[in-house]
């Protein structure tokens, strides 16, 4: 079992990866608010960077795509590291090399109004090469902005 001070590298890394490595994460303004197995949650400020209807300032949808797209891979990395509790931190970020988004279906929902936005994941199916998940997009009001669903390459 992963001790707690290796799964607290373990989540450090993996907000470190999504924040700041993945440059489009950073473009997005995303913030890592938890990478715990059942609660995978980020959020983004709107910002004028982000509207996709000038005369609305509503949020763009491949903005929403996005963020989606990406905590559908997060809440797979979280059920990546859970599936391998006896891997250290350096081992299970090993795993994600070969990740990809393989399809990615979005639901519209709502226009993207808000202040803020936040997104969570959770992984519907982890196979041995196949992952997927669904994911929602609310406002900073709780409205439900957007739903998907995603399917990744995991190995």
């Amino acid at each position: 079992m992963r001790s707690p001070d290796e799964q607290a590298r373990l989540d450090a890394a993996l907000v470190e990866l999504f924040e700041h490595k993945i440059a489009f994460n950073a473009v997005l303004g995303l913030k890592v608010e938890s990478v715990q197995p059942g609660d995978v949650r980020a959020r983004f400020d709107m910002r004028p960077e982000l509207v996709g209807h000038y005369s609305y300032g509503r949020l763009h949808g491949g903005v929403i795509s996005a963020m989606l797209d990406a905590m559908g891979g997060l809440a797979l990395m979280v059920g990546i590291a859970e599936r391998h509790p006896h891997d250290n931190m350096l081992q299970v970020m090993q795993r994600f090399s070969k990740m990809g988004t393989i399809d990615l279906r979005v639901d519209f929902l709502r226009q993207g109004l808000g202040r803020h936005f936040v997104a969570t994941a959770e992984v519907t199916r982890l196979g041995g090469r196949i992952g997927s998940t669904q994911m929602r997009l609310v406002n900073d009001e709780g409205t439900l902005i957007a739903t998907g669903a995603a399917a990744y390459v995991v190995a």
